[in-house]
This record gives structure tokens, C-alpha cells and sequence, in this order.
């Protein structure tokens, strides 16, 4: 496929290697220059063909969605199968569990709850103060 002209990145194939290297979670501009042009020229090519655009979406929802999945896991903790060789060549499975990972879960918390989870807490007085100023001071 020949580098640079939009009109064969609109093909099939050429959709289909965009999103690939998009899964691949290849940055816009590293897919730019797997092109062969510069990053501004593919941000001009997804504004104006959307089929570019929504390719490099889908390619990149797909990992998106994958590393959500693995920080859920992350937060909630898991349990995992270990293959392990013992001296005896025999394989022995190991059951084990991965606690929850606290950074993870604040971090979730934070950005899932902010009212409730942000560091800085915001508290709203209803009512009115009454300020008194005291004009005479006895120096005396």
C-alpha cells in the first residue's frame, strides 16, 4: 500500500489496518507516521473522512475497554491459577489471590464519586452570621 494519499487509507484494507494499529494501542501520531505523514495531516484526514475517524475509535475503544476491565479486576481483587514446575518435572497448579490494589481504588473513587472521594471537601453553611464590630476600645 503506498504511503501518504488518503484515498487508499479509505479502502477496506486500509481501515482495517488503521483500527488494527489502533487496538495495537499505537498513539495518533505514531499512526501518522506508519503512513507516512505527519500528525496534523491525519487530524485533517479524520475531520474530513469519517470513515478514517471512526475506524481509529473503534480501534482504540476496544483497548480502552480491555484496560478498564483488567483496573476493575485490579480494584476488586482476584483469584488466578500459577503453574508451577516441581523438581520432580511434575506441573503443579497453584490457586492464588490478588488483593485489591488501594491506589487503583481511590483512584476509581475519585474520578467515579468526587463528591464524596476528593481530596478537597466543600461545605456549604446555610443560615446567617451576625458580625459585631466593636468601635470603643477602652485603652486605659
Amino acid at each position: 500500500m503506498g504511503k501518504g494519499k488518503y484515498q487508499e487509507w479509505i479502502t477496506e484494507e486500509g481501515l482495517i489496518k488503521l483500527e488494527g494499529w489502533a487496538k495495537d494501542g499505537l498513539t495518533d501520531e505514531q499512526i501518522a507516521y506508519n503512513i507516512g505523514i505527519n500528525a496534523a495531516t491525519l487530524y485533517k484526514w479524520k475531520s474530513k473522512y469519517s470513515e478514517i475517524d471512526k475506524s481509529l475509535k473503534r480501534g482504540k475503544e476496544v483497548v480502552d475497554r480491555l484496560v478498564e476491565n483488567a483496573m476493575f479486576k485490579e480494584i476488586l481483587g482476584y483469584e488466578y491459577t500459577e503453574e508451577t514446575a516441581l523438581q520432580s518435572g511434575e506441573i503443579k497448579q497453584i490457586r492464588k489471590y490478588a488483593r485489591p490494589n488501594p491506589a487503583l481504588t481511590i483512584f476509581w473513587l475519585k474520578n467515579r464519586k468526587p463528591k464524596e472521594w476528593r481530596d478537597k471537601q466543600e461545605i456549604e453553611q446555610t443560615g446567617s452570621v451576625n458580625i459585631t464590630f466593636v468601635d470603643d476600645i477602652d485603652e486605659s
